[in-house]
């Protein structure tokens, strides 16, 4: 049986749906996908085989092996209400920008850490509003994350035109370096050095780097499986509703619910008619992650801190006098603080019942 032969059996036999398949079956048979005799290119690793196998794209259709053969690629592993992802997220997309016309080639990975992160349209939305525009390979079983070993959001792969994986950044920072290799790469694949220049970011709202100066709040989680720092008078029942109050006082990163709340294993669902959360905190930003299971009716919700209305300190999603909706499931930056950074109280009153609240991250 010829070369020709065997390959008009294989299309026959897996026409249609598995195309990536057929593609590394015939270059494993030493052809090309019209069966002439390959030339030979590296071979891509098991975790950019299972990156190119997601079962859903957006932003496009699904990359195949030849978009991405002999590139250098840029993978990013986030999720939409990361703010870690967010704050990574500005240079993510100015270097998809920058470079596209040199052949880079990026890819989101949209891995979820919450079920609410799973629903499409959820995902749609946020890519849509966050201005993303390379295309984003859904994870919602975390094959993909296995594959690449990956342990963290935001992370970080940068392939080479040889298929090998030559950096792995985990979380924040280490952006001049980054594109600095990106540049590297690119020299590497097309031989033409790139200027000796980074790109410029401005970063805004919840994208806007932390002031880590002076942070002294870390992440807390409202959903009984991980939660910390509980301080309502109460103790929690779990999965049940039950009526909540705040302790007198707050000791920093201590956090409490007020009204008839059930506190689940991801998240607490006000279940009241009116209910509160009050956390006292060190930081410049306050965020809060929050969903809304009827969405086609909006929440509303306001904000004090130290009692007051947030004024110059009010944070994207909400105005001068803390006034703000709650309409898609994302992160809601409540707070920027325009003064002195010292121990202070947040208080978010939602006026309308049904929220889910998630967590809380600073800046």
């Amino acid at each position: 049986m010829d070369s020709g032969t065997r390959t008009t059996r294989i299309v026959t036999a897996w026409r249609g749906a598995t195309a990536t398949v057929l593609v590394w079956t015939l270059i494993g048979m030493g052809l090309d996908p019209a069966g002439r005799p390959a030339v030979a290119a590296p071979a891509q690793s098991a975790a950019v085989r299972a990156l190119l196998g997601a079962h859903q794209w957006l932003n496009g259709p699904a990359l195949r092996p030849q978009d991405v053969q002999g590139k250098v690629v840029l993978v990013n592993f986030w999720t939409f209400s990361c703010i870690n992802c967010l704050r990574m997220l500005p240079y993510v997309r100015t270097w998809a920008a920058e470079y596209k016309d040199r052949g880079l080639v990026v890819v989101g990975v949209q891995t979820p850490e919450f079920a609410f992160e799973k629903d499409a349209r959820n995902i749609s939305a946020a890519v849509a509003d966050l201005g993303v525009l390379y295309p984003i390979a859904v994870d919602n079983d975390f094959g993909i994350w296995r594959a690449f070993r990956n342990d963290a959001w935001p992370a970080l792969y940068f392939i080479g035109r040889d298929g090998v994986i030559r950096r792995h950044v985990v979380g924040e920072g280490q952006y001049e370096e980054s594109e600095r290799l990106i540049q590297q790469l690119l020299t590497e694949a097309d031989g033409l050095r790139a200027a000796n220049v980074t790109s410029h970011t401005n970063a805004t709202g919840p994208e806007a780097p932390a002031d880590t100066r002076d942070l002294d709040s870390p992440e807390t989680y409202i959903g009984y499986a991980q939660a910390s720092g509980f301080d309502s008078q109460q103790s929690v029942r779990a999965n049940a509703p039950k009526l909540y109050s705040p302790a007198a006082t707050l000791s920093l990163n201590h956090w409490a619910l007020s009204g008839l709340w059930t506190i689940g294993n991801e998240f607490a669902a006000l279940t009241g008619a009116r209910g509160g959360i009050t956390y006292r905190f060190h930081a410049r930003d306050v965020h809060l992650v929050l969903a809304n299971p009827t969405p086609a009716q909006p929440i509303r919700f306001r904000v004090t801190i130290d009692g007051a209305p947030p004024g110059p300190s009010h944070g994207a999603d909400v105005d001068a006098d803390g006034r703000g909706v709650l309409k898609e499931d994302r992160l809601y930056q409540l707070i920027r603080q325009s003064g002195p950074i010292i121990d202070r109280t947040v208080e978010i009153e939602f006026l309308d019942p049904g929220v889910n609240a998630y967590s809380f991250t600073f800046g």
